[in-house]
């Protein structure tokens, strides 16, 4: 075997214990390498006007999720949301017609996110959003529904999944929460590599034994695509209803849309990440890879390339995922080499779900890390119109 095949560690120093690494080979690796320094010199040129001239116009979106997220009227049911991050699952409750009653989320800027987003509700941010110091008896009977994602670096495929022993695991918080203000509804989301057989063991011990006497509890498994969102997806949803009687009104979110090439069924064909985007037509289109969260790492990163698989699928859409530009203004002005579409945050939050109106705060890095991080918001809203309709 040569080199070139054999996989090589990072020149970037990691000072983070839980950084989980690519395996890469010498050769993935010098392709990344020469990539992040065009990236860079390009960068650096369109910000002194030395760019060249602009090979895309700022693009026009064609693509609206408020269109898959009507307002409903308000339903009197309360709820809580844990682990809130960008607001996916907080957004579609409300779209749903949900009463927010309160956010905890640990990441100051994520925090200033929901605040900004809806200056009226409870955010609890920074320390104050750490769930592991709170004390949820005092909402204990008042709450109809308890939401939240808890961490994913846990159990995600791109990791090296400890489960339990990964100190990021904040299952235990969630059901702890869920004990103590014993909701009527619980709705918790995770990466669908929790729904394997690989974490089987874990899902009985640590979310099914600890709330089964209390819950009638299900599980399903939900891809963005299917509700309108142009991007692959999938993620694990558990539900749980205090009473049999819920349960058994309670119907499973259905797909709403299908992708492009996919003859089994006659709904409506999902847009495309270019149509979506507003891009012109190159004969050929498609739903985006999954956006990759750059939150965690040696090094702050405005990439959502989640994987070699997905760098291939972005240059048959020729979009630039690399060195995300703050706005669409500075997109246009950077010029990459291979003459790709470069995205800006709101480019990737809509391929995400989020609507225009949703502006999220912090550094160009760690907005796209809530972007990565969120609950894709269409999908949220159908979980949460899914409840309401089980609690009226």
């Amino acid at each position: 075997m040569t080199l070139s095949n054999e996989f090589v560690p990072s020149r970037i120093k990691s000072t983070d214990p839980l950084h989980e690494q690519w395996n890469l080979t010498l050769a993935e690796r010098e392709v990344f390498r020469r990539r992040a320094r065009e990236a860079r010199l390009a960068k650096d040129a369109a910000a002194a006007g030395l760019g060249g001239t602009p090979l895309h116009p700022v693009n026009v979106p064609m693509f609206n999720p408020d269109d898959l997220m009507p307002q409903l009227t308000r339903n009197g049911l309360s709820t809580l949301s844990l682990f809130s991050g960008g607001g996916g699952l907080d957004l579609g409750f409300d779209r749903a017609g949900f009463d927010h009653q309160g956010s905890w989320e640990i990441l100051p800027a994520a925090a200033e996110t929901l605040r900004r987003a809806n200056p009226s509700w409870s955010v609890y941010g920074g320390d104050d959003g750490d769930v592991r110091e709170v004390d949820w008896k005092p909402w204990r009977g008042n709450v109809a529904v308890l939401h939240g994602g808890p961490p994913c670096q846990p159990f995600s495929n791109a990791g090296k999944q400890r489960g339990a022993s990964d100190p990021r695991d904040m299952w235990p918080e969630f059901v702890r929460a869920v004990l103590q203000t014993r909701p009527e509804v619980f709705v918790a989301e995770n990466v669908a590599a929790l729904a394997s057989a690989t974490f089987s063991d874990y899902v009985e011990d640590n979310i099914i034994r600890p709330l089964e006497r209390h819950y009638q509890i299900r599980k399903v498994l939900l891809q963005a695509y299917e509700y309108g969102v142009p991007q692959v997806r999938k993620r694990v949803v558990f539900f749980g209803f205090r009473t049999k009687t819920l349960a058994k009104r309670w119907a499973a979110p259905s797909p709403q849309y299908r992708r492009v090439g996919d003859e089994r069924s006659d709904l409506p064909t999902v847009v495309g990440a270019r149509e979506a985007l507003g891009l012109p037509d190159i004969g050929f289109d498609d739903v985006s890879p999954t956006i990759r969260s750059g939150l965690s790492g040696p090094r702050h990163t405005t990439s959502i390339l989640s994987s070699v698989s997905a760098q291939r699928r972005f240059e048959a859409l020729q979009i630039w995922p690399n060195g995300v530009a703050a706005t669409r203004d500075a997109a246009s002005a950077y010029v990459t080499k291979n003459g790709h579409f470069r995205l800006s945050v709101a480019d990737v939050a809509l391929l995400q779900g989020f609507p225009e109106s949703w502006r999220f705060a912090g550094a160009t890095y760690m907005q796209l890390g809530q972007i990565g991080n969120s609950v894709v918001p269409p999908v949220a809203y159908s979980v949460a119109s899914s409840v309401a309709a089980a609690l009226r």
